[in-house]
This record gives C-alpha cells, structure tokens and sequence, in this order.
C-alpha cells in the first residue's frame, strides 16, 4: 500500500471509468492493507432521517435526509457525526468527526452535526491503490464542513476548486462535454 488515506478526500476524476462514482466525493473511512471504506458525501436522496431512523433522530438538524454513501450495502445505514465529546465515537475520522456507534439507541450521543448515509464504497487490499494509480481518484484533504454541506451536490465543483489551478478549471467542465 502506498499511503493510508484515511481522512481524506477522493475526488473522482472527470475521466473515471465506473459511472457508480461519477463526480463523487468519498471520505475515506478507513483505509489499511485489508482494503478501504468510504462515505460518497455528494449524493443526497429524498428520503427523511426520521422516516428511516427514529429512534436518533435528534441527532440531525430539521428535515435533515438520508445521503446515498455508495453501492455496498445499500439497506444498512451509517451515521457520521461531529461529536462533543469525542470518546462517544465509535471510530474517528477527522478531528471530532467519526463514526456513530451502530448500538447507540436509546442513549443518544451529544453531536454538533450529523449525516445518514445509506451504503459505503469499499475496496479490496490493493484495489484503491490501482485506481489512484490509473488516475481514477484525486485525493484532497478533508475538511470536517464538507461533511455537513447543506449543498452537498456541489461539493464535487467545491473540492476542486479548493485544489486550485487546473483543477479548478476541471470544475467547470459540464458532466456531458459535447454540450460545451
């Protein structure tokens, strides 16, 4: 493995073969020689935090949704939260940001933000490592509001932008180029 990139952000490339991860931006969850897990923060469904769970329903602000966080189990659900105090966190991930523990209902973690996210990208040992290799990914670092963005539908534009020169320029290219 060349670098653990846990915490970090992959950005995909304009040019990524798999349209699963078009304009996405994962969090990379965890990342160790066993393989990789992330969050796509980008895709936003219609469904209600408080139709799926609940019972922690607190956590999330207003009517806040549940986010597509990618195609391996689609039916489980994975909470991210900016937590008080950051023992209550089943694994962290950037700062006071990480993982809800998946037991916590009744008792309820005191959280800043929360997101839901239904599904997770995961790779296999080696597999990210070949897809940076063949440029599928850029890899930005993480910032605990691209977690928590209400337009997190752009957050793919806001990313590269945030990376600057070329990339910036790659922002503004429309998903379909032959309508430029």
């Amino acid at each position: 493995m060349a670098r653990r990139l846990s915490g970090q952000l992959l950005v995909a490339s304009p040019t990524i073969g798999d349209p699963t991860f078009a304009r996405t931006v994962v969090l990379v969850v965890d990342h160790d020689r066993d393989g990789a897990l992330g969050i796509v923060l980008n895709r936003p469904t219609a469904t209600k935090v408080e139709a799926v769970v609940p019972d922690i329903a607190s956590m999330f602000h207003g009517d806040a949704v549940v986010h597509d966080g990618g195609p391996v189990q689609p039916e489980s659900l994975l909470t991210v939260a900016e937590f008080r105090d950051p023992a209550d966190a089943a694994l962290l991930v950037l700062g006071r940001v990480g993982m809800v523990r998946g037991d916590e209902a009744p008792r309820t973690p005191e959280v800043d933000r929360a997101r839901a996210y239904a599904g997770y990208a995961g790779w296999a040992p080696d597999q990210l490592d070949d897809e940076l290799g063949a440029s599928d990914w850029l890899v930005v670092p993480a910032q605990p509001d691209d977690l928590f963005r209400e337009d997190s539908e752009l957050l793919w534009h806001r990313a590269l932008e945030r990376m600057g020169g070329p990339y910036a320029r790659l922002a503004t290219v429309p998903e379909d180029p032959s309508v430029n």
